[in-house]
């Protein structure tokens, strides 16, 4: 494994692990909805405090799905859509191997089922 591929390995363990948290996909929401937003904000219409948003957001800025920009003396998030694309792009990938794998598991149960038809064909011309 190269370490460009572990990289990205971890860069979607870190996604998925934010993501696994339902606050902070509601905060990706409200992100995603505004534009922009600043953790007290964002606390208004949670039912967490400003300092529990504050966490959740930093969990979501490591794992690079927002950044927070200073104006003032008010910080700014905003959604950072690079890594959710790069969870997505894998998980395409994942799903188009799965489905490569269901067809050719049909294939073989296609072709066993005729075989085995074909074998009854003969057996009853030979009775």
């Amino acid at each position: 494994m190269t370490d460009g591929h572990h990289g990205a390995d971890e860069a979607v363990d870190s996604v998925l692990v934010a993501l696994a948290d339902p606050t902070r996909r509601r905060l990706l929401d409200q992100l995603a909805a505004q534009g922009e937003a600043t953790a007290t904000t964002l606390a208004g219409s949670l039912p967490v405090s400003r300092q529990a948003v504050v966490k959740h957001l930093a969990v979501l800025d490591a794992a690079g799905l927002v950044s927070g920009s200073r104006v003032g003396r008010e910080v700014r998030y905003a959604v950072r859509p690079a890594a959710l694309d790069a969870t997505a792009q894998w998980m395409a990938a994942l799903a188009t191997d799965w489905d490569r794998r269901l067809a050719h598991i049909k294939r073989v149960a296609e072709a066993a089922e005729r075989e085995g038809r074909t074998n009854d064909r003969s057996q009853d011309r030979n009775a």
